[in-house]
């Protein structure tokens, strides 16, 4: 479990408000409340910076919240990251159950170093309990900023809205230059076969997308073949 210090992250200066994010995005507010918010917000990515001090290289793990142990997607979770750990790879994750922990306990399991970036909400998302590192955010989008910076590679487990959301997000950045060409690997078979159909039928046809633009995320049938792309030089 990780240490009392690292599980009760505080913020100087202004503190820690339930709900900063909807606060913030409620709408039209004063300039001092958005200026406040702005504030909170640098706080968040400074405590960040701060607490991710490590030099390996990094593995971002994507996943769903709503898988359990025992399922077949945690298992596999679960062995990718033990297989990043025992190739060196610190693994940093979303921080929270299901996929996210299955990778995580993967990587202690394995002695390596589990990192999580976890985001406060009303269910669903506690810290996991194979963390030798995590920070709680309270903004998605300073959440999702720090699971990408600090990777030189992704794996994309099946999940819901927020993993497709991270998904779209790095290959968004790929597409745009705005992020090197890093490794993206997408696990769990048959859960994105009418995804990539609908890329391929339709936001390709329709010109939304380009051919390279497919390339992006990397399908694979297995641990083995994601550490092969994930260690293999990119061009």
């Amino acid at each position: 479990m990780p240490e009392a210090a690292d599980r009760q992250p505080t913020y100087s200066l202004l503190g820690r408000v339930e709900g900063a994010e909807k606060l913030f995005l409620e709408g039209r507010r004063s300039r001092g409340a958005d200026l406040e918010s702005a504030v909170k917000i640098f706080l968040e990515f400074l405590h960040g910076f701060e607490s991710f001090d490590f030099d390996q290289p990094c593995v971002t793990v994507f996943g769903s919240a709503r898988f359990s142990e025992g399922h077949e997607y945690y298992e596999l979770s679960r062995a990718m990251g033990a297989a990043l750990a025992e190739a060196g790879y610190a693994v940093l994750t979303g921080g929270g159950p299901g996929l996210m922990q299955a990778a995580n306990q993967g990587a202690r399991e394995t002695g390596g170093l589990s990192l999580g970036c976890n985001i406060r909400l009303p269910s669903e998302q506690q810290p996991n309990p194979y963390l030798d590192r995590f920070i709680e955010f309270e903004h998605f989008f300073v959440r999702k900023v720090m699971l990408v910076k600090y990777s030189s590679a992704f794996v994309v487990m099946p999940g819901g809205f927020g993993t497709m959301d991270e998904a779209f997000e790095v290959a968004t950045l790929i597409q745009t230059g705005k992020l090197d060409r890093f490794p993206i690997v997408g696990m769990g078979g048959d859960f994105w076969t009418d995804l990539r159909k609908f890329a391929r039928q339709t936001m390709l046809t329709k010109g939304v997308i380009s051919e390279e633009d497919l390339t992006f995320v990397h399908p694979v049938n297995g641990v083995a073949e994601a550490m092969r792309f994930i260690q293999e030089p990119q061009h």
